[in-house]
C-alpha cells in the first residue's frame, strides 16, 4: 500500500477512536464540529470526498508533505464580486447601464486574483478547479479589454449589429464551456451544481441578448439582459455561499453552513449507509 494510503487509513482510525489528533484536537471534534475544510476520509482508496468549498466536484487525493491553504474561497470571492457588480449594471439597478465600471474590477480581482487562485488549485492538484478559476479569470480579463477603449478590439465592427453579433458568439462559446464544468458537478453538492447552473443560464441570457440586438428586437433584448443579470447575481451569492462554506470553521465563526451532498454522491451514498448509532 502507498504512504497516502497509509497515512489516511491512520486519520480515519484517530476519527474512529476519538483519540487525540495530532496537532492536539479531538478528532471527534474535528470532524463532526470543526473544520469544514477538514478532509473526511470516505474509503480506502486514500482519496478525499468532495466539498462546494474547496471547488472540487469529486474524490481526489490529498497532497502529500505539502501545506497549502484552500485557494479555493479566493477565487469565488473575486469571481461573486466582479459578478455581482456586472449583473447589477445588467438588470439597470438605479438606472445604470453603462459598465465601464466594471473594468477595473475585471482586471484586478475577478482576473488577476482569479487566475492566481486557479492556478494554486493547479499546484494542490485540483484540476476541476484550476480549469474552472484560471478560465473564468481569463473570462473577465479578455471582458475587461473588449471594454477598454485603448485594446480598440470592437473597432473593425463598424456595424453596431456586428460588434453585437461577435459578442454574443463570445459569449455563446462561455455558455458552451460552462454547460462542461456543469455536467462536472452532477456528482458533488447543492451549491456547488447551483453556482454552474445560475451562471450556465446567465451566460444564455446574454448571449442571447446580443443575438436579439443585433437582430433589431429591442423589447426581447432588454428582457433578455434583465434576466441574464438576474441570473448572474444569483451566481454571485451562491459563489459567495460557497467561499463562505470554505472558509468558516470553528475557530472563526460561530455557525457553519451546510453545502447539501447530492443522495447519489459519494458522501451522500455513505450518510445513508450509516447506522442510527452513527448518524447520532
Amino acid at each position: 500500500m502507498s504512504a497516502a494510503v497509509d497515512h489516511s487509513t491512520s486519520i480515519e482510525k484517530t476519527a474512529t477512536t476519538g483519540s487525540e489528533h495530532p496537532n492536539g484536537a479531538n478528532a471527534n471534534q474535528r470532524y463532526e464540529y470543526g473544520n469544514p475544510m477538514a478532509h473526511v476520509h470516505t474509503g480506502n482508496e486514500g482519496r478525499l470526498a468532495a466539498f462546494g468549498g474547496e471547488f472540487q466536484p469529486g474524490l481526489y487525493r490529498p497532497v502529500e508533505n505539502r501545506k497549502f491553504a484552500n485557494p479555493a474561497p479566493l477565487g469565488l470571492s473575486a469571481f461573486a464580486l466582479t459578478t455581482f457588480v456586472l449583473s447589477l449594471i445588467n438588470v439597470g439597478a438605479r438606472d445604470v447601464t453603462q459598465p465601464n465600471i466594471i473594468i477595473s474590477l475585471a482586471f484586478g480581482y475577478g482576473g488577476l486574483v482569479q487566475l492566481l487562485a486557479g492556478m494554486w488549485e493547479m499546484a494542490v492538484g485540483n484540476t476541476f478547479g484550476a480549469t474552472a478559476l484560471s478560465s473564468y479569470g481569463g473570462f473577465w480579463i479578455s471582458f475587461a479589454i473588449i471594454l477598454t477603449p485603448g485594446f480598440a478590439a470592437a473597432s473593425p465592427y463598424t456595424k453596431a449589429a456586428d460588434e453585437e453579433s461577435v459578442i454574443g458568439f463570445y459569449l455563446a462559446g462561455w455558455f458552451i464551456f460552462t454547460t462542461i464544468l456543469l455536467l462536472c458537478t452532477l456528482r458533488s453538492t447543492v451549491m456547488f451544481f447551483l453556482l454552474f447552473f445560475t451562471l450556465d443560464l446567465a451566460f444564455l441570457m446574454l448571449f442571447c441578448h446580443y443575438l436579439a440586438a443585433s437582430n433589431g428586437a429591442a423589447k426581447a433584448s432588454l428582457g433578455l439582459q434583465k434576466a441574464g443579470g438576474v441570473f448572474g447575481l444569483l451566481a454571485a451569492f451562491i459563489a459567495w455561499y460557497n467561499a463562505f462554506a470554505g472558509i468558516a470553521d470553528s475557530s472563526n465563526s460561530f455557525f457553519l453552513i451546510p453545502v447539501f451532498h447530492f443522495p447519489w454522491s459519494e458522501k451522500g451514498r455513505a450518510s445513508r449507509g450509516k447506522t442510527a448509532r452513527e448518524t447520532v
